[in-house]
């Protein structure tokens, strides 16, 4: 059956079928436009643990989204497909995170972060997070070499590098847009290269990245602020703080946007971790903090980007978790996921 066929038989009313893709739909990855990376690993956390089961719980819950988008019309008939979980990944991240876990504790005690026993322990994890770059780098550069709009779904948000690195192949020049709580502008927080907690940081390494742009910080060190007010421009920061202030002082969401937007360029990569939004929205992720974003909110800021004629590249979502008892986090996360999706999809000139 063709993919024509298949819309014409497809039901988008329905009850999302198991047996079919992300979102219950029923194309297979080659004839869907959005290709999502499942990326289970979060290795070097440094509070709760539990994004390895990310991208697996964000499917599962993708069977519940309704798939009326009242911004792109059809927007299902794109496409939208979760590559293979790959196992390696996630048995890697499983065994260096009670590395880490050791690690931290014995940091925690007093332990001589320079001692020869910790330096081998950070070169362990250090490597196995270039292992695990370069194999997010390959697997991404395959689908951007047949134009699929791509995302990453993480795990930790130290997972993207791999994608950011595969789009500075492709871009000679672009921003990261950061939706976020925290600045991840640490240096080899907790003496790891690759921490979640340094995503920007190594980002800003990557000479096509031209800038990057802040949205929702409120959990940050001074060595990170100096770094932001150090950048000659290169980092624009829009802290949580100051927003709600200009909220409360009489200032709109609307014009707020329109700041952010005038600091990006043509070109722009979104890396949204969850930890943005209010927590009540994502209670399980990582290293939740007061504070945030409602959904609307976010997608809000994406369509005006979109109208605005910039050009969203490529994305990623992370720091999803769940508890034992509930998926409420990936619940929020697919429902936005799919937004997401169609947004950038058609930022990209795909539409029906």
């Amino acid at each position: 059956m063709t993919k024509q066929e298949k819309i014409k038989s497809f039901n988008p009313n329905g009850i999302g079928q198991l047996n079919d893709g992300m979102f219950g739909l029923p194309f297979t990855i080659d004839e869907c436009e959005t290709v999502l990376i499942p990326v289970p690993w979060e290795v070097t956390v440094s509070y709760s643990g539990g994004t390895a089961n990310g991208p697996e719980a964000i499917f599962n819950a993708s069977y519940q989204v309704d798939l009326y988008d009242p911004i792109v019309k059809n927007a299902w008939h794109l496409g939208i497909a979760l590559d293979t979980i790959d196992n390696t990944i996630k048995e890697k991240s499983n065994a260096l995170r009670t590395i880490a876990e050791n690690y931290i504790a014995e940091l925690a005690n007093g332990a001589d972060e320079s001692s020869t026993k910790m330096l081998n322990t950070a070169k362990s994890i250090t490597e196995g997070c270039e292992w695990l770059n370069a194999k997010v780098k390959t697997k991404c550069l395959t689908f951007l070499n047949t134009n699929k709009t791509l995302g990453l779904i993480g795990g930790d948000h130290s997972t993207p590098l791999g994608l950011m690195q595969a789009l500075a192949e492709k871009y000679n020049s672009f921003a990261v847009l950061q939706i976020d709580a925290h600045a991840d502008l640490r240096n080899a927080y907790e003496g790891f290269t690759y921490s979640h907690a340094s995503i920007m940081y190594n980002a800003l390494k990557i000479n096509s990245i031209s800038k990057l742009v802040q949205v929702g910080i409120r959990d940050y060190c001074e060595e990170e602020l100096e770094l932001i007010n150090n950048s000659n421009g290169k980092i624009k920061t829009f802290f949580d703080r100051d927003i709600k202030y200009a909220q409360y002082n009489g200032d709109s969401w609307d014009r707020i946007v329109n700041r952010i937007i005038n600091e990006l360029p043509q070109n722009i990569y979104l890396s949204f971790d969850i930890d943005g939004l209010d927590p009540k929205l994502c209670p399980n992720t990582g290293t939740p903090v007061a504070g945030g974003f409602e959904v609307e909110q976010i997608l809000f800021l994406l369509e005006k980007i979109v109208k605005s004629g910039r050009k969203i590249i490529a994305f990623d979502l992370n720091e999803v978790a769940t508890a034992d008892d509930n998926d409420w986090d990936a619940n929020v996360a697919a429902r936005l996921l799919y937004r997401i999706c169609n947004l950038v999809a058609m930022s990209q000139g795909k539409t029906v």
